[in-house]
């Protein structure tokens, strides 16, 4: 089972892309919601993964937050609901808003969604509840919505093995105007002083 991939953005085709980790290029896909918030082409990332072997192919779906892997994986646990169909439901709403959905039994909210329709909206409303109101989106991406590349830098200390306590120590002396390779490079080394 692969569960996480640390590499370089290798190219980026919504909703794939190509994750170069050390010389393997993994093609992964991903929601929309993750990919825009991957870093450029050459740029590192680190994606947590869910690998799904078919008795035709083996594909690999990356999430940049673990609310959106465990959604993802509640999903797919669902009759009639496979992983593009999921990948689609995570790509046309956040896992908060998800869970709002569920939380107040809206049908209509998810019927939005293309490739839901009515029977499947009821199913998910009906499977999920209670399943997704203890996922939240986690602090970093509210970080890196407010602190732009330091969300990023924190995110990729903490996939490097360092607690959310380190890393948010190590930010803090961070200067402005880093970009993100820059930022993790800078962090590492006031870490490692």
């Amino acid at each position: 089972m692969i569960g996480r991939l640390t590499g370089v953005v290798g190219e980026k085709a919504p909703p794939q892309i190509l994750m170069d980790c050390h010389g393997v290029g993994y093609e992964v896909w991903v929601p929309m919601s993750t990919f825009y918030h991957l870093p450029a082409v050459g740029e590192s990332a680190t994606l947590l993964t869910h690998f799904v072997v078919r008795e035709d192919a083996q594909i690999l779906f990356g999430f940049l937050t673990s609310s959106e892997r465990d959604a993802f994986r509640q999903l797919i646990k669902i009759s009639g609901v496979g992983p593009r169909t999921a990948l689609g439901i995570l790509s046309g709403l956040s896992v908060s808003d998800l869970a709002k959905a569920i939380q107040a039994q809206e049908a209509d909210f998810l019927v939005k969604i293309p490739g839901i329709g009515k029977k499947t909206a009821e199913r998910l409303l009906l499977e999920l509840k209670g399943k997704l109101d203890l996922l939240s989106e986690p602090e970093q991406t509210d970080q890196k919505s407010r602190h732009g590349e330091q969300g990023d830098v924190l995110q990729a200390l903490v996939a490097l093995g360092y607690s959310e306590k380190e890393a948010n120590l190590a930010l803090k002396s961070l200067p402005t105007g880093l970009s993100v390779s820059e930022g993790i490079k800078w962090a590492l080394k006031s870490l490692s002083a």
